[in-house]
């Protein structure tokens, strides 16, 4: 994956955790205090997902090449 790639899906998924708490407590609650508590379990789960996904990769571009690679 190119870095740009990961960096917009990084903030995608960190864009939908904000998204899901901001509902979840703002406009959900008013209704279901379940589906609150819910959408506040994914949310909570969404970052962990999104950092592997911003680091997947980037050992791979900040290792130095090996002799092998350079021909």
């Amino acid at each position: 994956m190119e870095r740009t790639r990961r960096h917009r899906t990084y903030f995608v998924l960190m864009g939908a955790c904000l998204v899901l708490i901001l509902l979840a407590w703002n406009v959900v609650r008013l209704w279901s205090t379940t589906a609150a508590v819910v959408m506040s379990v994914v949310a909570a789960i969404i970052p962990p997902v999104a950092a592997f996904v911003g680091n997947q990769g980037a050992l791979d571009e900040s290792a130095p090449s090996t002799p092998d690679e350079d021909r």
